[in-house]
């Protein structure tokens, strides 16, 4: 049997990994879907019909699985976290609850008018309905972080004891809901959101595309991937390069509020400066996979990279290394590697962007070879990055659960045995597991079977569009 602590850990682990794909999605698409139901209904063109019919079965699946594992997250709060529940429940359940009254009510409710209710509302109340859901879908996200960042830095709140029992006490909501972290966790989580959606999109296209026009496979409504590919471009080139900017001030941000995490990011045990950033490592034998800081890597590094990342400038300024800090170090190899796979990741979708921007204004994006494979092999990479980085950001918190307060192990459920934990882990794989082999099968399948046909309507719909304000109704019926 495995330890109830490391085993409540690998399942919230193996749980978060899995849930987190499905909220990339959703967040993701929806600024997309917003669009595409702006141009639909201002243009009137049949494509952006289609865009929005096509993502939008993408963006609903992607909902009811993330609802789905995302309840059960929470409620391993209190099945293998108890501890931690009942010490902070006071500070930790209110941004839960809320998200679930507020942003998930929000979502859900819209939601249904923005599947089925394009034939039945006006263009008014279906373009808010669009807004509703997206609105929704990103408010989620705030109350998860605000949670889930006041347990790096926690703020406003003061320690009791009530029976006996040490408790987390909220003495002040704007300063534990609006801590130094939030802001910085929500702008890199939604722009990497758009950025992976973005880089399916461009993926799924020029998979579509190159079949097309390189095998000569028939494919239906090329035009239609050819305007995803596009508009996909348009966003990683925007996402991409501020994704890196961004990322490097919070790196700083994490360097001075989780010293830490920071000398575990960069594998610094002795406190030391001109520390290199290895842009790319890659471990010579097995020993520097575990203790990266044997130095004894092939990398491409910039000297004094990481101690300027810190110090916001300055190549020679001192890392405090985890020698130096009196609780034990996190597990420095995972969060090293972790965080040099998402920062390569990072510099390669900006130049994958930039290289298809080029190609575009060259006018061969559709015919440099090497640049379809590129994206077709890249199509996942952004949410593997989302991936690494919630790794590096939880993992780089151990041994504590709340930063400076309580540690993991503390906040494990005491009545929790080596069996039940175990058990509850196996299980929890198979079915998390098999919830993602349903969910890709599923979006294989849409994304095999292309975008929805749209004929244009007949002259006297588009009288009547005008006289009541009512939506085109699709050709293809069932297909919303």
């Amino acid at each position: 049997m495995i330890e109830p602590a490391l085993a409540s850990r690998l399942q919230f682990a193996l749980t978060t990994i899995v849930h987190i794909i499905f909220p990339v999605m959703s967040m993701g698409l929806a600024p997309f879907l917003v669009y595409f139901t702006w141009k639909d209904i201002r243009t009137g063109e049949p494509i952006y019909e289609q865009l929005r019919r096509f993502w939008t079965k993408i963006f609903a699946i992607s909902f009811v699985v993330g609802t789905v594992t995302g309840i059960v997250l929470e409620f391993e709060f209190g099945t293998n976290f108890a501890a931690f529940s009942t010490a902070a429940g006071e500070l930790f359940g209110g941004p839960l609850a809320v998200e679930g009254m507020m942003a998930f009510m929000l979502e859900a409710t819209f939601l249904g008018i923005f599947i089925f209710g394009r034939e039945r509302v006006g263009n008014v109340l279906y373009m808010i309905s669009a807004v509703a859901v997206a609105l929704g879908t990103w408010l989620s996200a705030v109350w998860i972080l605000i949670a889930n960042s006041w347990m790096q830095t926690p703020r406003g709140y003061e320690l009791v004891t009530e029976n006996g029992q040490m408790i987390v006490s909220l003495v002040d909501p704007i300063a534990a809901y609006a801590n130094p972290r939030f802001p910085w966790m929500y702008v890199h989580m939604q722009n990497a959101a758009v950025l992976s959606v973005a880089l399916f999109m461009a993926g799924v296209a020029a998979y579509h595309l190159f079949r097309h026009y390189h095998w000569e496979y028939p494919v239906d409504h090329p035009q239609f991937w050819e305007k995803t590919l596009k508009i996909a471009v348009v966003v990683l080139i925007i996402t991409a390069p501020f994704q890196v900017l961004h990322g490097d001030a919070y790196g700083r941000h994490v360097a001075e509020t989780q010293p830490q995490k920071f000398a575990a990011m960069e594998a610094v045990w002795e406190t030391e400066g001109y520390v290199p950033e290895y842009i790319i490592a890659v471990p010579t034998n097995l020993e520097d996979l575990t203790n990266p800081r044997a130095k004894e890597i092939f990398g491409i590094g910039i000297p004094g990279g990481a101690s300027w990342l810190a110090s916001g400038g300055d190549p020679s300024a001192e890392i405090i290394g985890l020698n130096e800090f009196e609780t034990e170090a996190p597990p420095v190899a995972i969060v090293f590697w972790s965080f040099r796979m998402m920062v390569g990741l990072g510099f390669w979708f900006v130049l994958l962007a930039f290289w298809a921007g080029y190609r575009w204004w060259r006018g061969q994006l559709l015919e440099d070879d090497l640049l379809q494979k590129s994206l077709m092999a890249s199509s996942l990479l952004g949410i593997f990055a989302v991936e690494v980085g919630w790794i590096v950001t939880e993992v780089g918190r151990q041994p504590w659960v709340i930063q400076g307060v309580m540690k993991t192990a503390d906040g494990v459920s005491p009545g929790l045995t080596g069996f039940e934990a175990t058990l509850t882990l196996v299980s929890f794989a198979a079915v998390y597991l098999g919830l993602l082999a349903l969910y890709s099968y599923v979006v294989f399948r849409i994304v095999r079977a292309g975008p929805p046909s749209i004929t244009p309507d007949a002259p006297e719909t588009d009288v009547v569009r005008e006289e009541t304000g009512a939506g085109p109704k699709p050709a293809g019926g069932d297909d919303d």
